[in-house]
């Protein structure tokens, strides 16, 4: 073989295992992100306070998701989580202040 044609299989080599990495790794971090929103979307569910999105947000993610696009449904399941502990926070501090009676 020729230096050129090595240079070239080991390029190619290299590029497919990184894309390989690549894919699995953003699955993951929306896995986790899709995990910690449905915790958090409980959490304020427990107290009465889930906002109307925060499901449709989580099911969104996990469509896009399935659709092969982990870095959307990572931040859209972010989204969800911060939204879910913002409800928890609202209902939880109306309660201390019997401000919904």
């Amino acid at each position: 073989m020729t230096k050129t044609l090595q240079s070239i299989l080991l390029a190619t080599s290299i590029a497919l295992t990184g894309a390989l990495f690549t894919g699995p790794a953003f699955a993951g971090a929306a896995d986790d992100a899709i995990a910690d929103a449905k915790a958090a979307q409980k959490q304020a569910n427990s107290v009465g306070g889930e906002w109307r999105d925060t499901g449709k947000m989580i099911k969104q993610a996990e469509e896009l998701l399935k659709q092969g696009k982990a870095k959307e449904a990572e931040q859209l399941a972010r989204e969800a989580e911060a939204q879910a502990m913002n409800g928890y926070i609202q209902a939880t501090s109306q309660t201390a202040d019997k401000l919904h009676m």
